[in-house]
């Protein structure tokens, strides 16, 4: 906890919504953590303030009055990488996927906790101050290494056969911990846009994927399913 504290400590989270309760219990839980929260209820305000003070996160609502906060991803995307968390009462997988896609990191259903929210601020926050070391040479998470340089995999110490298509697969998500990848990223990155509505195809690669990575691959620890909408990384650290 000491060391999630440190990773939370003195970041900046501007939060954007229109709901002056939400945005209340949301600063709150942020401060409490040692963060500096700015706020902003509009998209417009929003953007401007990312503009001159440049967050280290961004917590965001899709239903803002002067604009879709899909709008504010797109155009946030256009100039930088800094993640953005959503915040919405729109749980239908379609929102999620349209969000994500725009170039959104995580999707949280209102009503939510106190304790999510921070658990995902924490660990899209030490993905940032990670950033410079996605592409390293070597990624371990519990008995897993995976050497990048050589294109290898090894268990428990021993050396674990993957297909290509399932080494690509392990590739993508650990480049990018903690952050939800739709399906339809994954099947252009993996067979190109003629494949992106070829979700099945991925499952099956998924199922094979876990099985030679997870201890209990019909409960993975580090390769979750988001139902609906992709697959996510969990960083040990989460």
């Amino acid at each position: 906890m000491e060391a999630a504290s440190l990773a939370m400590s003195g970041a900046r989270v501007l939060v954007v919504e229109d709901e002056a309760d939400i945005r209340r219990f949301v600063r709150l839980a942020l401060v409490s953590e040692g963060l500096d929260v700015a706020e902003a209820a509009s998209v417009q305000r929003g953007l401007i303030d990312a503009g001159t003070r440049p967050p280290d996160l961004v917590v965001l609502d899709l239903g803002l009055p002067d604009a879709d906060g899909v709008d504010f991803i797109r155009e946030f995307r256009a100039w930088s990488s800094v993640p953005i968390l959503v915040l919405s009462a729109r749980a239908g997988e379609a929102e999620k996927v349209r969000a994500l896609d725009a170039g959104a990191d995580d999707y949280l259903v209102k009503p939510f906790g106190a304790a999510e929210l921070l658990a995902r601020a924490r660990a899209h926050l030490r993905r940032r101050q990670q950033v410079a070391g996605a592409g390293d040479a070597l990624v371990s998470f519990g008995d897993v290494t995976l050497d990048r340089a050589h294109r290898r995999v090894h268990r428990g110490g021993q050396l674990v056969h993957l297909t290509p298509i399932e080494y690509r697969l392990l590739a993508l998500l650990t480049a990018r911990p903690d952050r939800v990848l739709t399906h339809r990223h994954l099947l252009q990155e993996l067979w190109g846009p003629s494949h992106a509505d070829d979700a099945h195809y991925l499952r099956v690669h998924m199922g094979n994927l876990r099985k030679k990575i997870e201890h209990l691959p019909s409960r993975p620890r580090w390769l979750v399913t988001e139902i609906g909408v992709g697959y996510r990384f969990v960083s040990e650290t989460t």
